[in-house]
């Protein structure tokens, strides 16, 4: 007899900023619970599937999501009772057909990703099977490349910098245990470069440090480079820099208005110059969202300018949807897509973006969002597709490491088989 999807139903949780999110529980009838905590961004594309809120002002400010728990519980729960929680795609295809809508503006993206994630994790366990190889096949070996968050700016934090997120990658590591050690030593670097010249030490929402910088955007990235080195590694051999301005987030009547560092308005030209100039000044080989969501031509500008050199990552510009990634590949917007099963709402088209760009032969990022969860479906999920990369915010609070630490089991699972890196 198959096993099939006895019940699913969700509560109301809290996320590491203390807002309200949506955990879903999915029961099999040999007894399995997959369980799945969604998460919740600041910076949000205006194309993301809605992540729908209750409204009520006299709950959690508004921000509760008791309409999305009732949403799993009722109809979402009536849909999928009785269905094979092996079949992924099948599962995924009912709830967006129950949805119906463009952006899961219906019942929630939290409420159909919660269902989606959380049977994939029961169906794996019921199978006896690690998350990530029952997504990814006895292929799936190997292990990403941490983008971590040590700088924060932007909506993510009350600092000086303009640009949100300033991130070490340690592409020189041979291991992935390597990569968090040289992260760790060098995020510690940083907090003592930081402590003696005065800096606050305080953290933003991923972790990273908060600091009112004198010299701004730019100062970031000199004490990111005096952190590396006195970690005693070298810049732009061992660890790298990538950048995610979020531009979007100060991008105003036609122009990037860079108030916080005191750099002025520049125009999309003008950004672009500003990061051919730290490129060739710095290890820089990643930005994302260097540019507004709604700038496309700059992107293309932008991808063409610096492409062959760097990574040029669309997050706000293609929120996950296959539909914008597949015009950002037509118009050369850019060679690289962050990735974020909430952008979606289930993991069938989550999948189904990452396809596009391996046919591209672009790049992709599998991220967290700034309101994170314990959960660390996304370690495996990175690991599954085989992605490069992954972000998923500093080393320190616990909701970031939980993923690091979920990527060191896997290391540590797969022994002498797992590999490492972009």
């Amino acid at each position: 007899m198959r096993n099939r999807i006895q019940s699913v139903n969700a509560m109301e949780i809290l996320d590491s900023r203390g807002f309200p999110t949506v955990r879903v529980n999915v029961v099999l009838d040999d007894g399995t619970v997959g369980t799945a905590s969604i998460p919740s961004g600041a910076s949000t594309g205006e194309n993301e599937a809605t992540e729908l809120r209750d409204g009520d002002p006299k709950r959690y400010s508004g921000k509760g999501v008791l309409t999305a728990v009732k949403n799993v519980n009722t109809e979402i729960h009536s849909a999928l009772a009785g269905c094979e929680p092996l079949q992924q795609a099948q599962i995924d295809r009912i709830l967006i057909d129950l949805d119906g809508t463009d952006n899961k503006s219906r019942l929630g993206a939290n409420a159909t990703l919660g269902a989606s994630q959380a049977v994939a994790r029961a169906a794996a366990q019921s199978c006896g099977l690690p998350l990530y190889v029952y997504l990814g096949g006895v292929g799936a070996v190997h292990l990403p490349v941490p983008m971590m968050n040590v700088l924060n700016g932007g909506k993510h934090a009350d600092s000086s910098l303009d640009f949100q997120e300033f991130m070490i990658m340690p592409k020189g590591a041979p291991t992935l245990a390597d990569a968090l050690r040289y992260g760790a030593e060098t995020f510690q670097a940083l907090k003592k470069l930081l402590h003696g010249k005065g800096y606050a030490t305080s953290v933003g929402d991923e972790g990273g440090f908060a600091p009112q910088l004198k010299g701004g955007n730019e100062e970031a990235c000199e004490l990111i480079v005096a952190a590396i080195e006195k970690a005693g590694y070298r810049a732009g051999k061992d660890i790298v820099i990538a950048l995610d301005p979020a531009a979007s987030s100060f991008y105003e009547g036609g122009k990037y208005r860079l108030t916080r560092s005191g750099q002025g308005d520049k125009s999309s030209a003008e950004m672009i110059a500003l990061f051919e100039a730290w490129v060739r000044r710095y290890p820089i080989v990643s930005i994302e969202d260097g540019l507004a969501e709604n700038d496309w031509a700059g992107f293309a500008a932008m991808t063409a300018a610096m492409g062959g050199d760097i990574q040029i990552v669309g997050d706000d510009l293609l929120v996950t949807n296959p539909q914008f990634v597949a015009r950002g590949i037509a118009e050369k917007s850019c060679n690289a897509a962050l990735i974020k099963l909430n952008q979606i709402g289930t993991v069938s088209e989550t999948v189904a973006a990452i396809h596009l760009c391996r046919k591209a032969g672009w790049g992709f990022v599998i991220s967290h969002r700034s309101g994170e969860t314990e959960d660390t479906f996304m370690a495996d999920f990175a690991v599954a597709m085989g992605g490069g990369q992954i972000k998923t915010g500093s080393m320190c609070r616990s909701e970031r490491i939980a993923k690091y630490n979920r990527l060191l089991e896997i290391e540590a699972e797969l022994g002498d088989t797992a590999g490492f890196g972009s």
